[in-house]
């Protein structure tokens, strides 16, 4: 069977949801999804009391029954939000109802740059318009209707049938994915680019103790004219493919991984055993290398492990990583090569009228780009993944590091008030002698019987020294809304608040970098020796009763550069009033010439309470193939193409707990 032509396993998968629909009549029904990137003021909200309630999503559009789910246990902390939230599902509890439409206009100066998150819109685009609803055939059957349209665009973006139940549900249609825990931002598929037709199967009630849930997807792509093909190029309509898996073995920590394969098209043939070849082997089918060519290869992949945590504060928050890679490095899938390294904090409230996000990513060269597909995941002519993929020249294989701001502010006069700053740098050795990406907006919202309406003024530079700006003004409808009401923090039992530690490290460490330019005996290997200062922040939760768990991020000096190491994952375990064990895993950013990335772990030891909120511990550390690519004119041949670091070393210092 061909995937090429995805016919029969669109009305397979149909066949095989209505048979678990029909055969589980004691489950939920299909749930409607709430806009995702169409009305930023409600999308927040609904963040907000997921955050409140412990819960970390991991991917979007969100079922409106997971907030319906999480609205109890977000209520005990923040009424007012709660109320709002409540009267806005409502709407998605109907039989049939209008759940959103929106108009925007707007002044702009002339730009060809593509906004973030917006489907492939400019930012000198001058007005757009969406509009979604849903009507409920059935318990186990529901349309969702919507459509999006800007200058040059119109699609019926949001428009999909549902068929199944809480644990089976299958969406036909122009169902989009946003496969991070990211809230700005995601490397592997996003809504940078317009959506494409799909069919998916997930849940959105998790299933087994671990509280498992999954995704995954079959689309097709826009028409490309230029895959590689037997020394030519074909003309056709790429094929893209999704898994998403995610758990959550202890209440608010969730673990995720993520897959998508681009294949086939135009004369690319490709079968279903191909597919499952290069799905569970991709070195050996989806990497050219010895003994396999361009046309050999299955087509183009990129991966993603994430993890999330949500920490009970008196002001609850969540910390967040993602750790991505296009292909395998050094011929061993499990190693992520192209490496990309994202983290972000999100505070859903900060002294009562404050909300507060932070989030980074940095990656490295060969992203959106491709061999077979030479424009790499894109759709349409726009990245699948991050927004700054857009933001260079065609096919320029340059890395990048982004930052994103936002604070949100409700003021006693009323309203919200939102201001949120992006910026973008690009590397060096692109294509183009690229400035630093500045983004500036402003926006304040009212809502008045159940419409909200709001300005908006949108400023900056882009990579290519090019000033944008849009100064716009919208009406969005908001079932149920009256207004933004904001009320106290109920404060969470000292006993829950208590099992938080926020700390920060200040010691030693001596360390060990092995270099090894081409691990094939080209040239020689070295090794540097270097002590100096060490640097951490992190936090932990309380998780039974001898064990911790949490995250944190440290800083060190090697040979003069900065080596930036995440603890993804970082246990305790208490085995005394004074003695503890640990153990962590994550990822490292050596700065070489290029940056260099790689997995990262360890052990420790600690002696706490030396002084009152005082620990000492001893860490010893180790990293697999920190990677970087050669890319400059000075860096030294390699038989791999790539440089690789491997470091070794121990850490002294002293932890003081706030």
């Amino acid at each position: 069977m061909s995937i090429s032509s995805p016919t029969n396993q669109v009305r397979a998968l149909l066949v095989a949801a209505c048979m678990l629909a029909a055969g589980a009549v004691h489950a939920r029904g299909v749930s409607p999804y709430l806009p995702l990137h169409l009305s930023p003021q409600m999308e927040r909200q609904v963040e907000q009391v997921l955050l409140l309630a412990g819960r970390p999503i991991m991917r979007r559009p969100i079922a409106a029954a997971t907030v319906l789910d999480a609205l109890p246990e977000a209520c005990r902390i923040d009424a007012a939000l709660c109320t709002q939230v409540r009267a806005y599902l409502d709407a998605y509890m109907s039989r049939y109802a209008v759940t959103h439409a929106g108009v925007e206009a707007a002044s702009t100066r002339d730009s060809s740059r593509t906004l973030p998150n917006a489907r492939g819109m400019q930012a000198g685009d001058e007005w757009a318009a969406s509009v979604a609803g849903h009507f409920q055939l059935g318990d186990y059957i529901l349309l969702q209707a919507g459509g999006l349209a800007y200058p040059g665009e119109a699609t019926a973006t949001g428009s999909w049938l549902s068929v199944g139940t809480e644990y089976l549900q299958l969406d036909l249609g122009l169902r989009e994915h946003w496969w991070s825990p990211m809230t700005d931002s995601t490397m592997l598929i996003g809504t940078q680019a317009p959506t494409m037709v799909s069919a998916t199967l997930s849940n959105y009630t998790p299933i087994t103790r671990y509280n498992l849930s999954y995704e995954f997807f079959l689309a097709q792509m826009a028409e490309v004219d230029d895959i590689a093909y037997q020394g030519r190029t074909t003309r056709g309509r790429p094929r893209l493919a999704g898994l998403n898996l995610a758990i959550e073995p202890l209440p608010g920590w969730s673990l995720g991984v993520s897959r998508i394969l681009q294949f086939a098209g135009g004369e690319r043939k490709r079968s279903m055993g191909d597919f499952i070849d290069a799905f569970f082997f991709p070195v050996r089918y989806d990497n050219v290398g010895d003994g396999l060519n361009e046309d050999d290869q299955f087509g183009n992949q990129v991966a993603a492990l994430s993890s999330k945590f949500i920490f009970p504060t008196r002001y609850p928050f969540a910390v967040y990583f993602e750790y991505a890679g296009e292909d395998g490095s050094r011929a061993e899938g499990w190693r992520l090569g192209n490496a990309s390294l994202s983290a972000g904090i999100d505070f859903p409230r900060v002294f009562e009228r404050f909300d507060l996000t932070y989030e980074v990513s940095d990656w490295q060269n060969s992203w959106y780009v491709n061999t077979v597909y030479p424009d790499g995941t894109s759709n349409d002519g726009h990245v699948i993944g991050h927004w700054g993929g857009d933001a260079r020249l065609a096919r320029d294989a340059v890395g990048a590091q982004s930052h994103m701001l936002r604070l949100g502010w409700l003021p006693q006069f009323g309203g919200l008030m939102e201001l949120r700053y992006r910026t973008l740098q690009n590397e060096t050795y692109g294509g183009f002698n690229y400035e630093r990406e500045h983004d500036f907006t402003l926006r304040y919202s009212r809502v008045w019987n159940q419409f909200m309406y709001g300005a908006e003024v949108n400023v900056g530079r882009d990579v290519f020294g090019e000033d944008f700006r849009r100064l716009g003004a919208y009406v969005r409808y908001v079932p149920g809304q009256r207004s933004f009401d904001v009320g106290p923090l109920e404060p969470l039992p000292d006993h829950v608040t208590r099992n938080v530690e926020v700390f920060v490290d200040a010691g030693i460490s001596t360390l060990r970098l092995k270099y090894n330019p081409s691990d094939k005996g080209v040239t020689p290997s070295t090794a540097i020796s270097s002590t100096g200062g060490h640097m951490g922040i992190g936090v932990r939760r309380l998780m039974g009763e001898h064990s911790d768990l949490g995250a944190r991020i440290e800083v060190d000096q090697v040979d003069g550069e900065m080596l930036l190491a995440v603890r993804a994952v970082d246990y305790r375990y208490r085995a005394g009033r004074h003695l503890a064990f640990g153990a962590f895993a994550g990822a490292a950013r050596y700065d070489g010439p290029t940056a260099a990335y790689g997995y990262y772990g360890g052990v420790s030891a600690q002696w706490r309470d030396l002084l009152p909120r005082l620990d000492l511990t001893v860490d010893l550390r180790v990293t697999d193939k920190m990677a970087r690519d050669v890319l400059l004119a000075d860096d030294p041949d390699s038989a791999w193409g790539d440089m690789v670091y491997e470091l070794y070393g121990a850490s002294l210092y002293l932890s003081y707990r706030f």
